[in-house]
């Protein structure tokens, strides 16, 4: 799964990321996954640190329309 390619929740991205870093401080990660593993956990990281982004500019835009109405 690609976060380019579907749409992806930030709880389920967050959920995925901590399962992953689960796995990988267990030593539970095959050595032949392991890169993968942590690519994709890198790719989880931008789209979770965006996601957070995005939701900040969000939330402050409302508040700065409500500011102006009040």
């Amino acid at each position: 799964m690609n976060t380019m390619d579907t749409i992806l929740k930030y709880e389920d991205a967050y959920n995925e990321l901590a399962a992953i870093a689960k796995e990988i401080e267990s030593e539970n990660v095959a050595i032949d996954v392991l890169a993968e593993k942590v690519k994709r956990a890198s790719e989880l990281i931008a789209y979770c640190q965006a996601k957070l982004r995005s939701t900040e500019t969000e939330v402050n835009n409302i508040i700065a329309q409500m500011d102006k109405q009040a």
